[in-house]
Formats: structure tokens, sequence, C-alpha cells
């Protein structure tokens, strides 16, 4: 049995123009909303034996937020290849995971995860930004990723985690 957890990058700024997209760093709302899913973590005593985020600057101060200093952190890999990655590209990534690994996070970018999410769920969900779902997948081994449905079990929202 393997959980994949989904997080969509929180909101990003568009403040300054002269930025790449790959550049735009969080705004005050989005820190907020790492800090909720954050929050939201602890309170589920969930955490990811890896966290897979794509490079962009949104993306890590999302994981950053949400990971720093925790204890135990989690390992964290940053790829290029999962900036704007397709879904397609992101069941690669995930099907070389390690099969060592239960529990992994990946922080991406739409429209890319919500593919990703309709094809592990057949579930058809919006993924505001800081959107998390935890997805349960009956296999052994991450390579059968490609060819298996998963159970949601929970997705939450920014506004949902505001009324908790």
């Amino acid at each position: 049995m393997k959980t994949l957890l989904l997080l969509r990058h929180a909101k990003s700024s568009w403040k300054d123009s002269t930025l790449a997209d790959h550049e735009r760093p969080l705004n005050g709302r989005g820190r907020g909303a790492a800090e909720l899913v954050r929050s939201f973590l602890e309170r589920k005593k969930l955490r990811p034996e890896l966290v897979l985020s794509s490079s962009a600057v949104r993306t890590r101060q999302t994981v950053e937020k949400i990971f720093a200093g925790a204890a135990p952190a989690p390992d964290i890999c940053y790829d290029d290849a999962l900036y704007l990655a397709s879904a397609e590209k992101l069941l690669e990534v995930i099907s070389a995971l390690e099969d060592a690994r239960d529990r992994v996070l990946l922080v991406g970018h739409n429209p890319g995860l919500e593919e990703l999410f309709f094809r592990l769920t057949g579930l058809d969900e919006r993924f505001p930004t800081a959107t998390l779902a935890n997805i349960v997948l009956n296999i052994e081994k991450w390579s059968e990723a490609t060819t298996t449905r998963g159970k949601l079990e929970w997705l939450v929202t920014p506004k949902q985690l505001e009324a908790l």
C-alpha cells in the first residue's frame, strides 16, 4: 500500500511583472495558506517520507513554509522536470520512486496536477492553490501507479482549512 499526497503550490505574487513565471514568489495569502497546510498536517500527524517538488520559487517556498523546523524533516527533492509538468511526466516520476518509500508528497502546478489527480482517482476535482489531496494506492511498487486507480481519502482547500 502506497500513499501519494498531491499539493498545488500556494498563491503566488504577480506584483513584479518583470519576473519570469518560474521565479514568482508566494504572496501574503499564499504564505498564510501554506501555514494552514502545515498546521493541518501536524494535526493529522501526517509526515511524508519524501517530498518531490517543482523547482519554481513558489513551490519551493510552499514546501519551506510547510516543513520549516519539522522534526524529523522529510527528504526534499526539487526537480526542474516537475515545473509545469504534464500528468504523463508526473506519472513517470512517481513510477520511478524507490519502493521503500510508502508516503510521498508531490508539490506541483496545474493543469498537470489536476490531470494526475483525475488519472489516479477518476474524480474530476478542481485544485485551487494550496489544495492538498491524500490518495491511497493499492500497490506494492510505485511502478504500478500507472495502471491502477487510487482511493481518495480526503481533499482539503485553504478555505476549508480556514474553517477548521
